[in-house]
């Protein structure tokens, strides 16, 4: 009689219960839960996920108001500021802004002088004046600071740019280098110019924000909004990428069309940080607030920490995302799709369908296309690209180094080098293959990118690069189809 069975299933089930639950991670697993980080140090750090969500936190318990934003006191005698990241009348499905509960309120300061010179000379956020230049550019990887002590500040330098800060209109990318804490000096900087997307390639970086506390690593984004007081902290030898929108703000696709609900970048992928004030020896002494405004750079000081938010709420905020999460999408028939199906964050312009900048990912992928050439197509393009290399190689090209960068401006034809268009037109495409040698990004933008004078002439500049389309030859045959 089978019911003499069901004891035997019940056990069998448990044990297969059990058995799953011992080989598989919980999602209470750090390992599978976004909302704790043990990467580079930051496993005492805690956030909340969700893209673009109405987020709630104090440091303090009861230190958010419990009706409305401006109580008359607030509790613990905090100062309430409201954050605006859009204008008080943008429809609210698409408003930003955030109340901040804090020590001393952030007009708290000095009055904002101009800077003898900018934390670094070679950091541009105008670009009327730069001589245009077509040609296809690719650089090596920026090189050490070596013994300097240099700052996130200090170490940037921007690669290409459009447009000017001032008048809210345009976007630059640059490249990174540091080995200091801006803490530790007891400074910390804003940008009123617009979003800054930090993309590290080697090093962890700590930072503190108004909002909380974030730990960054390779492989991860971090994007500060316009206007929110943050520091850098380097643990060791850190470079990487930084890209500034000066008009509108990094968000989501804002369709996936026919892929549906699900897939590319995840919404509960998205971390933001809890409310975290300074308490050390620090908090209380003088700090230097830096000001990047109009393209120009302004210093006050603050008679102490800048960071002293002890419970904030709303939607404008800090966040990362680990790139390692995004649900890749392609084609499992034949043909190569167009990179934008990669696309992790954008900022859509007036234009439909046609972004001010997109940040979008080369990530590892099976690649199944049959009768296909595999890799990227050769292109000429409306929009500008901008890449870059987190590790590994790049499956287009040979010699493209993890942080080094190459820029293809607006209709300058690119594609694969002689080498990968001759493996690759040779190849078995009836077999499955799996890239995981590398992750690139790709930073699009309609902007027509112009390269400074201090990029096109760096040691680190790759001026044969021209060379690696040299070897494709002339193969038509007219006699064979």
């Amino acid at each position: 009689d089978w019911r003499d069975w069901r004891p035997r299933f019940f056990f069998a089930g448990v044990w297969f219960a059990a058995a799953t639950r011992a080989c598989l991670p919980s999602i209470g697993d750090s390992k599978m839960d976004p909302r704790v980080d043990e990467r580079g140090g930051g496993a005492d750090l805690s956030y909340m996920s969700g893209f673009g969500n109405e987020f709630a936190t104090e440091a303090l318990k009861g230190a958010l108001p419990k009706v409305g934003n401006t109580p008359q006191i607030c509790p613990y005698k905090l100062y309430a500021e409201q954050l605006s990241g859009t204008a008080f009348t943008v429809p609210r499905a698409s408003n930003l802004r955030t109340w901040l509960y804090r020590i001393r309120p952030g007009v708290c300061h000095t009055p904002l002088v101009p800077m003898g010179s900018a934390p670094s000379p070679n950091w541009l956020s105008r670009f009327g004046d730069v001589d245009a230049d077509p040609n296809q550019m690719r650089w090596k990887a920026v090189p050490p600071v070596g013994k300097a002590d240099v700052s996130f500040l200090e170490g940037m330098f921007t690669m290409a740019g459009s447009g000017d800060a001032s008048a809210k209109d345009g976007v630059s990318a640059h490249t990174y280098a540091c080995n200091a804490s801006m803490s530790a000096r007891q400074e910390a900087f804003v940008s009123a110019d617009g979003d800054m997307l930090i993309v590290p390639q080697e090093g962890v970086l700590h930072l503190r924000t108004e909002m909380g506390r974030i730990c960054l690593s390779p492989c991860e984004l971090c994007v500060v909004p316009r206007g929110i007081r943050f520091s850098v902290d380097a643990a060791g030898e850190s470079r990487g990428y930084v890209f500034e929108l000066f008009k509108g703000h990094w968000t989501l696709p804002p369709s996936l069309g026919p892929i549906g609900a699900n897939g590319l970048a995840n919404p509960r992928d998205f971390l933001y940080p809890t409310a975290c004030y300074d308490t050390d020896e620090n908090s209380s002494s003088a700090w230097t607030l830096i000001t990047k405004f109009c393209g120009s750079f302004f210093s006050a000081t603050t008679p102490s920490s800048p960071f002293d938010v002890v419970a904030w709420h709303g939607n404008y905020a800090p966040f990362k995302y680990d790139i390692q999460r995004f649900c890749a999408v392609g084609s499992v028939s034949y043909d190569h799709l167009d990179p934008s199906i990669y696309t992790v964050l954008t900022c859509p312009s007036d234009t439909p369908g046609e972004a001010i900048a997109d940040f979008v990912i080369f990530p590892p992928r099976w690649m199944v296309m049959e009768q296909t050439f595999r890799p990227p197509y050769y292109h000429r393009n409306v929009m500008s690209e901008l890449m870059g290399m987190i590790h590994g190689s790049y499956d287009a090209k040979a010699g493209f180094e993890p942080g080094g960068v190459s820029i293809h401006p607006c209709m300058t034809a690119h594609g694969p080098d002689a080498e990968t268009f001759e493996k690759a037109s040779k190849a078995d495409t009836s077999i499955p293959e799996k890239f995981q040698a590398g992750l690139a990004f790709m930073f699009e933008t309609s902007a027509v990118l112009k390269v400074p004078a201090a990029a096109r002439q760096a040691e680190w500049r790759d001026t044969e690069y021209q060379k690696c389309w040299g070897g494709l030859a002339r193969l038509f045959d007219p006699t064979t189809p």
